[in-house]
């Protein structure tokens, strides 16, 4: 097995806000009423369908969220607005993504036991770019003082570990020595909070990982990458339309499909035996059988998948400490899910322990990585 990247460190950076799934109910709810009241002669005559109540119990039914970490609570609980309320900044201050990004890498560099000038590329991994350039990834080495090479890279859900992966290949290859990975994801900005079906689904944060040879490393500590697959299947499942182009047909903006939209029922169907079948046939390639695994990270995007695919892998149904969720907590966090349930829930494992690190969403992209404690 290969085995010269490592995981030195991890961090993770909560918004201080947090919407519990009772007022965001009653924020939709509010809006419900207001549009029916507004639209009431359509709907009379026929030709509106009214909108329709949500409820606490229906969200944690439908998906295991309680509650979500927001960068604005404000703005997405306001009945008539219901979208954060995120300022925009001059360009000679640090951008939003970027503080979120920097707060999540000083707690992995720590972690790690390194200073950001011995950091020599930066990855931003993440599924919504506050913008198209310059690349996110280069203010946050500016901002952290990191020198080489950075960039961003989007590949939806599945962002961190194929991050991950790009990170280990470089300091495999030797064009990097230690590399940080970061993911914050303002999931909430892309969110239509006027729509029953996914007005709950996601929560903002910010994670990071740093990558860096096994012999600079702290041979105590970290965890050894052995391995790492990626796989992507196109389909329309999990799409966002929103783009620069969206300003060249004036009839498409605005539209809904500028937001996130989702098949759910297709994409629990499609998804899950994918992801399952990937992580078998990851560990039986690499001599490893599923009861020698302590732990799966999965990416948090829905607790029931989750437990799917968790019983796929093991053959059974799974410990809690064999399979952890922050989705309660945190809600859907994009590509941050599997890294915010890795940082808080690895330190307990033993050296040798095996583990799997992974993630899967729009595209579809899978991203698994078979991870060794040190």
């Amino acid at each position: 097995m290969p085995g010269s990247a490592v995981i030195s460190g991890s961090g993770l950076y909560t918004p201080p806000e947090s919407v519990s799934n009772e007022e965001l109910v009653a924020s939709f709810n509010a809006w419900v009423d207001h549009f029916n009241a507004e639209h009431r002669e359509e709907i009379t005559a026929g030709s509106l369908e009214p909108k329709t109540h949500s409820s606490a119990e229906f969200i944690e039914k439908a998906s295991g969220i309680k509650s979500r970490y927001v960068i604005n609570k404000a703005g997405i609980l306001d009945p008539l607005r219901m979208v954060p309320d995120i300022a925009e900044r001059p360009n000679d201050e640090p951008s939003v993504m970027c503080e979120i990004a920097c707060r999540a890498a000083a707690e992995a560099m720590a972690q790690a036991n390194i200073s950001a000038a011995e950091i020599d590329a930066v990855i931003v991994a993440a599924s919504n770019m506050q913008r198209a350039y310059p690349a996110m990834a280069i203010e946050v080495q500016a901002a952290l003082g990191a020198t080489g090479f950075a960039f961003d890279m989007n590949v939806a859900c599945s962002s961190a570990t194929f991050g991950i992966q790009q990170a280990s290949d470089a300091v495999r290859s030797g064009s990097a020595s230690r590399v940080l990975v970061v993911n914050p994801e303002i999931c909430t900005g892309h969110l239509n909070f006027r729509d029953r079906d996914s007005h709950f689904i996601f929560g903002d944060v910010a994670t990071a990982i740093v990558v860096e040879s096994s012999e600079t490393a702290d041979a105590s500590r970290g965890w050894d990458i052995l391995d790492s697959r990626m796989q992507t299947l196109f389909s329309n499942n999990i799409r966002n339309n929103f783009g620069f182009l969206n300003r060249a047909d004036e009839s498409g903006v605005g539209e809904v499909d500028k937001l996130f939209v989702q098949e759910g029922r297709k994409v629990f169907k499609e998804v899950c035996p994918a992801v399952a079948e990937q992580i078998s046939s990851q560990i039986a390639e690499l001599g490893i059988a599923p009861d020698d695994l302590a732990r799966i990270w999965l990416h948090q995007a829905n607790q029931n998948m989750n437990d799917l695919i968790a019983r796929k892998v093991f053959g059974r149904d799974p410990s809690p400490a064999e399979s952890p969720t922050i989705l309660d907590e945190y809600a859907n966090t994009s590509s941050a899910g599997s890294i915010i349930a890795f940082h808080k829930h690895s330190d307990d494992l033993d050296p040798g322990d095996l583990a799997v690190l992974c993630s899967f969403g729009a595209g579809y992209s899978i991203g698994s990585i078979v991870l060794r404690r040190r």
